[in-house]
């Protein structure tokens, strides 16, 4: 081998040797900061996401072959400012994290699948689930996020939730904001007692340019400015 060849092949060594933990920093730096904004995107008395991801993620499950199977869920706790009064916010806390714990269960298992918290016990969920067994499968996570809660102090609580659900296939077209306006007017009627579980979607919920006597902005329930 040529002499210069030789003088040369250290610094090429030196420079590989330089370059692989910086590349490596980088790479565990763009780690980092992809956790700080995960993180900064969920809820932290739930973990589970917000609003925003919700949405998009919808929106790609509406644009899947699939896509017609979209169920999308708004929940609501029933009592929980009764709750709050009577043992306290630590009581009302302790069972926000139990319908986050039990929703994330439920999505997990599913295909398609997204739960996040909407503000305070109102919560947000899609999933891709069969016409023939959207209800047995609706049943059974109402059942569940219904099962009695032991307090610290001892005491028991029997949390009962509303839900109200917007299928894609009904609303042919319409994006992940209106699906969640159409849930979120679904869910309101049975709060009410105006419709009984399970109570579906329809294009008047879906279009109804109040919820509760809330306009756009609600939380969890809102349009794009100029969408309604």
């Amino acid at each position: 081998m040529p002499a210069a060849t030789l003088l040369r092949q250290p610094l090429r060594t030196l420079i590989v040797a330089a370059t692989v933990p910086l590349a490596l920093a980088a790479i565990a730096d763009d780690v980092r900061m992809r956790r700080r904004y995960d993180a900064a995107r969920r809820c932290p008395l739930t973990g589970l996401y917000g609003r925003d991801v919700l949405v998009e993620h919808i929106d790609r499950q509406l644009r899947t072959g699939r896509g017609n199977d979209v169920h999308v869920l708004v929940l609501d706790g029933n009592g929980l400012k009764a709750v709050n009064d009577t043992y306290g916010h630590a009581a009302g806390d302790a069972l926000i994290r139990v319908y986050g714990r039990s929703l994330a269960r439920w999505t997990t298992s599913r295909p398609g699948a997204c739960a996040a918290r909407l503000g305070g016990d109102e919560f947000g969920v899609a999933a891709r689930l069969p016409a023939r067994a959207a209800l047995d499968e609706l049943a059974a996570l109402r059942e569940q996020l219904q099962q009695p809660l032991a307090l610290d102090s001892g005491h028991v609580i029997h949390p009962t939730v509303s839900i109200g659900f917007a299928r894609a296939a009904d609303l042919p077209g319409e994006d992940a904001s209106r699906l969640l306006r159409g849930a979120d007017k679904a869910m309101y009627e049975v709060k009410t007692g105006r419709q009984t579980f399970p109570y579906r979607a329809t294009y008047a919920d879906a279009y109804a340019e109040t919820v509760n006597g809330r306009r756009a902005g609600r939380h969890g329930a809102h349009l794009p400015a100029g969408a309604v």
